[in-house]
């Protein structure tokens, strides 16, 4: 994909976007603009698409080779299905944080400047200028006073809150434009929780936010807009605190008041 030079508005659209893992439809007619510079929560029971559709946007559900889409995904503008779209590059701007923390098996260090070394190509970057790179990273993440002192440390020995700051740290440095969270805060205690919740609302603006939740006090505590899907589909897609306390569809009032899911 090529960086847009203007500031689209949107940061994801799609239309009459279906999904089917063999024949299996998991995902059916999904309609969604999703705001530039938010923090966008997807909520509904357990099988209801959330993950699919986080994994559609940047096309990481292909890798499992009997997926099949109809309808059409935008990002910042561009379809991205055309054929002249570069999925690595794809993968560069659209990155993923998981459930669990996964950094690699190297320094702290190694593991922030990781994606930046394999994506600069034949750019010759000095020391000093990967140093000023980690630190920005890992200030980015407020971890950078935590971890200073022992950058060559191995990554693995964090705790895991600093661990799933660290590999949103790896992130940055290739400058995304979206960062997907799939149930970022699922292996943390509330403590560590909290922190990477704060952590989202300072990189809101520079970066649009998708974060699939079950937990549906992080939802409204975390985001701006709230998604509402159920059995594949779109149920309802508002402001976050207007979803939680005015619902429009009896599906989202039967949810979030804990009578299914």
């Amino acid at each position: 994909m090529d960086n847009p030079t203007d500031r689209h508005p949107l940061a994801i659209e799609t239309e009459g976007l279906n999904l089917w893992y063999g024949d299996f439809q998991a995902l059916f007619d999904v309609d969604l603009d999703i705001k530039r510079g938010m923090i966008t929560s997807l909520i509904g029971p357990s099988g209801c698409g959330k993950t699919t559709f986080l994994r559609a946007v940047n096309r990481i559900v292909e890798r499992l080779g009997y997926v099949r889409t109809t309808g059409s995904i935008e990002v910042l503008g561009q379809n991205i299905y055309d054929p002249k779209v570069d999925t690595v590059q794809l993968r560069k701007e659209v990155g993923m944080v998981f459930q669990r923390p996964n950094p690699l098996p190297l320094s702290i260090r190694d593991n922030v400047l990781f994606s930046h070394r394999i994506h600069r190509g034949k750019e010759k970057v000095t020391k000093a200028q990967e140093g000023e790179i980690l630190e920005k990273a890992l200030r980015e993440v407020l971890l950078w006073e935590t971890v200073r002192h022992r950058l060559d440390d191995r990554a693995v020995n964090l705790s895991l809150e600093e661990q799933q700051k660290l590999c949103i740290a790896r992130l940055l440095p290739v400058k995304p434009e979206v960062i997907l969270m799939d149930e970022p805060c699922s292996a943390l205690d509330p403590a560590g929780t909290e922190a990477v919740e704060n952590l989202m609302w300072e990189l809101r603006g520079d970066y649009t936010i998708l974060i699939v939740t079950h937990n549906m006090a992080q939802a409204r505590r975390a985001s701006e807009e709230t998604i509402f899907m159920l059995l594949g589909k779109v149920i309802e897609h508002r402001a976050t605190e207007e979803l939680f306390l005015t619902p429009e569809n009896k599906e989202t009032a039967d949810y979030i008041e804990g009578r299914y899911g």
